[in-house]
């Protein structure tokens, strides 16, 4: 058998598994992330978790394949064991990119929640005043800061 489709059939074997174990890795330890996220809403973190599963084995499985192929033919086991490291070292490094990738605007989409839910006021509002200045009583007895009354 030519060593060039043993190189492919490794390549692909391990390439696929990689990406596989990636995927549900990221997947498994991401949900929590998402729930966090999206403000606890599970259903929602399921489907963003399982959309974001397919796109990267779309694109990781499309890298994949595109990169399969070789320019010179492999004669002996030194230059399958070459040609297979520089073909692997560059799925682990797409895989490694996609993965910073996801993780990075996965965390601005969860600073801006926690920086959305830090300006919600830690107390309700206990009262009112009138825009007008009217002088309303307020749960205290008239309002001090109204408006003197002129005339006398």
């Amino acid at each position: 058998m030519d060593l060039t489709v043993v190189a492919y059939v490794i390549y692909l074997l391990i390439s696929v598994g990689l990406t596989v174990w990636v995927a549900r890795t990221l997947s498994r330890n991401g949900k929590v992330f998402l729930a966090d996220v999206l403000h606890g809403n599970e259903k929602l973190a399921d489907a963003v978790n399982h959309l974001l599963v397919v796109g990267f084995y779309l694109v990781n499985l499309g890298f994949v394949a595109l990169h399969l192929s070789q320019d010179q033919a492999v004669v002996d086991a030194r230059q399958l064991f070459e040609a297979l490291s520089v073909k692997l070292g560059v799925v682990l490094l797409v895989l490694g990119v996609m993965h910073l990738a996801n993780v990075y605007v996965l965390n601005k989409i969860r600073r801006r929640g926690v920086l959305e839910r830090g300006q919600v006021p830690p107390v309700p509002p206990q009262g009112w005043t009138d825009p007008a200045g009217g002088g309303h009583p307020g749960p205290q007895g008239p309002n001090p800061w109204a408006t003197p009354a002129t005339g006398a």
